[in-house]
């Protein structure tokens, strides 16, 4: 049997000299505004593979209102998730995920968020894809007030 989740996250910029997307931190001229590392990249692929299986979402299973997630490492959530799946049977098959700003640059940083998410995920890395685009300066992505990443992942019994 196969399923397939799909999830977004969005966030805004703030104060902070860098931002955290696909577990890489990536210079930037500002960081993100959120109660763990912020990083849009894996909330969305966890908001993917929970909803994949029916299991809610990222904020049932790491509220923001609780503090053993403040600045949490957003791959613990991955690794988490990953759990949660095996332990029902499945495991993914792939992941397909858009990472939407005009800036910092995706692209350059692509390869290593694809190498740190498949080994998070125990998966080959051809299994894992990552893209980049941009809303050509349309809406608070465009005027650089944040930074949104969708993912699409398709789960299959292990």
């Amino acid at each position: 049997m196969i399923r397939i989740g799909q999830g977004f996250d969005v966030h805004a910029f703030g104060p902070g000299d860098h931002v955290m997307l696909g577990g890489v931190r990536i210079a930037h001229a500002q960081g993100v505004l959120a109660h763990s590392d912020g990083d849009v990249v894996l909330h969305a692929l966890c908001d993917a593979l929970l909803g994949s299986l029916a299991l809610g979402d990222i904020g049932k299973h790491f509220p923001p209102s609780d503090d053993a997630w403040r600045d949490a490492d957003s791959r613990r959530f991955v690794r988490a998730v990953r759990d949660m799946l095996s332990e029902r049977g499945y495991a993914l098959g792939n992941a397909d995920i858009t990472v939407i700003c005009e800036s910092p640059k995706v692209n350059p940083h692509a390869q290593v968020m694809r190498e740190v998410i498949a080994a998070d995920l125990g998966v080959d890395i051809d299994r894992i894809s990552i893209k980049a685009t941009t809303t050509e300066t349309l809406g608070f992505t465009g005027r650089r007030e944040g930074i949104a990443a969708l993912a699409t992942v398709l789960v299959q019994r292990a």
